[in-house]
This record gives C-alpha cells, structure tokens and sequence, in this order.
C-alpha cells in the first residue's frame, strides 16, 4: 500500500518534505498540495508527476485521494487544519508549532481525544537524530546515573530581518525545550530568561529591530533536574548544535558532526554544519520514514504528540514572559490525558 499524502503549504520547508515523500520515503507519495500562494504552488507540483494543486487548505484534507495530511503553512493556520484533519479521520503531521497558543493546542487535544485514537504527530525532528537517540539510549541505560543538569547550546550563523527577540524562543529555543522533555522525562515547571551583552551582529541590522542575543534560560523541570538553554543566533561559524546531560556518575554528549577532522597547519578542525538542513536531513528523513510505516500499517503513533505540542507552546508562553518581566515565570500544565499516557 502507498500512502497517499496532501502537503499544505509549499514554502521551502514544505517543498523539502515534498522532495522527500515523493522520492525517498517508502511507500509515500504526494498526490495533493496547495499554498497560498497558488503559483507557487502550480511550480511545486510541476515538478512531479501525479500531483494535484488544490484551491486551499480544506480542499486537501477532503480530497479522496489523500489519506494523510501534512501541515507547513503559516504557524497562526496550523489549528484549522489540524482540526480539520482530525474531524475528516485522517492522520496529520504538523511541523512545529501545533499552534501558537497553549489555548488552541488545548483544542485540538480536547478533539483528538473525542475521536478516541491518536492521529497528530508534531515536527520535532530532534528525537530522530542519531545523535539524540543514542544520548537518550545512553541515560536509560544508568551508566551516568540520574541526570542532573542538561545543557543545551542552539546556535545559528544569522538570522533573517523578521526575527524578534521573542522568536529566539518560540522558533528556536521550542526545539531544546521539546527534546530536553524527552531526554529527561519530565516536565518543564517554569523558566528564567537572562539577556547578557548583545552581539553585535544582532544590532543595527537592516531591515530589522535590534535583537537580544545571545539568551540564557535556566529551566525547572518536575524531577528536580535543571536545564540550561542558550540561543545565539548570530554567532557567524555556523550551525552549532551543542548538548551534554550532566548524572550522578557521568555524563553524555553530543559529538561534533564532521565527517572527518583536518589535520593541518598546527590544528585539528571539524566541518560545522552551515544551517539546520545540513544537520538534520537524516533527521527528517528518519521522522517521516517511521511515521509514514505507522500510519500505513495502523500501529500506534510513538513520535511527538499533541501534548508534546501544547507542553512546548505553553513553556514558549512562558519563556516569552519571562523575558519581557525579567521574572521567573511558572509553567502549569493541565492534567494530562490518558491517550497520552
């Protein structure tokens, strides 16, 4: 069986997973997109065969040849078609964010638990990273012992005019809160935001407000462990994906990620990847290739849920606050349902 799939959104996230899942994840096919921007979207699909643009968002998910949706539109339109899927019984992937309020993410829990069965994954690619898994494999199997502190570094070589001191959290930071949740096991109840000397690249820009960058967030979790998160977003080297867990016993970290180090000149060095395509590809190929063999084999969804959605989105909300007040902020989640126990 092929899964036939419906892309909305073609920006160029949206163009790679179409790339993807029309050549190389097995038993995919993309039969239906569409965009807001309908030219856009006409250019896309004709570069493949048998895929179909569509008017809107709804179009696709009510189409008869699309089984399953992805969403990679504008973050304020991820609810509506969330919904939308979830009442037509199809199964949705939702790059990041779910939606952009702890209030709509709430929604679509309150929907996907009356249809009784799990059909939404979010995109967060980071749990499929190699990396990641190994670090993960590595704390449950207690050779550090309990971990105790998480540091986790996200750097970027720039960022465009329309990135706001508020973005370095709900756009970049939301990856090391969701995979730190992951790593650790435990919830975020609450965070610090700490804004240190601002680079000088991040003021002045053109086109752009001035930025406060880099950001240092001191995070609370539920098991007592304590995560620290910073975010440099113009740092110029590179694309820089740092993280170590710090245990009782030990520690573990991320590698760096050349494929070869350069002996040369006195030095030693390691390629550091230019953006956050280069470092994760195999991350998002993992991801869909695992959530294109569970849906179309009926198994139980494992990757990101909607609770990890409005867990991330309500940690944003709060990092948000907490860098506007300069104060410690709370996260309170709601209880949490037992479809995802």
């Amino acid at each position: 069986m092929t899964l036939r799939i419906g892309v909305i959104g073609t920006g160029m996230i949206g163009q790679q997973h179409v790339e993807r899942l029309h050549g190389l994840v097995p038993g995919a096919t993309v039969t239906a997109i569409t965009d807001h921007n309908e030219t856009l979207a006409k250019e896309v699909a004709s570069r493949y065969d048998g895929i179909t643009v569509h008017p809107d968002g709804h179009s696709v998910i009510n189409a008869d040849d699309v089984d399953a949706i992805v969403v990679t539109s504008w973050g304020p339109t991820h609810e509506e078609f969330v919904l939308a899927s979830i009442a037509a019984g199809k199964h949705v992937f939702c790059e990041k964010p779910l939606a952009t309020t702890a209030e709509a993410t709430l929604r679509i829990i309150e929907a996907e638990v009356a249809h009784g069965s799990r059909l939404v994954q979010v995109g967060y690619m980071r749990r499929y990273d190699a990396a990641y898994r190994e670090m993960k494999a590595t704390i449950a199997s207690g050779v550090i012992g309990a971990p105790l502190v998480f540091m986790s570094g996200h750097r970027n070589p720039d960022v465009p005019a329309i990135y706001t001191r508020e973005m370095a959290i709900v756009d970049t930071a939301v990856h090391d809160f969701d995979v730190a949740r992951w790593l650790l096991d435990a919830e975020i109840t609450g965070i610090r935001v700490i804004a240190p000397r601002s680079n000088r690249h991040g003021l002045d820009r053109e086109g752009g407000d001035d930025l406060q960058d880099p950001l240092l967030m001191t995070v609370e979790t539920s098991t007592g462990a304590i995560i620290h998160v910073e975010t440099s977003v113009n740092i110029r080297y590179g694309y820089d994906i740092r993280g170590e867990v710090i245990g009782e016993d030990g520690t573990v970290a991320l590698a760096d990620r050349g494929l070869t180090a350069v002996r040369a000149n006195g030095a030693v060095s390691v390629q550091v990847p230019g953006d956050f395509q280069a470092r994760f590809r195999s991350a998002f190929d993992t991801e869909f290739t695992e959530w294109v063999a569970q849906v179309s084999s009926g198994e139980p969804l494992t990757g990101p849920s909607s609770w990890d959605g409005y867990a991330a989105t309500a940690v944003c909300a709060a990092g948000v606050q907490a860098l506007q007040t300069g104060e410690r902020v709370g996260v309170d989640l709601v209880e949490k349902p037992a479809l995802y126990a």
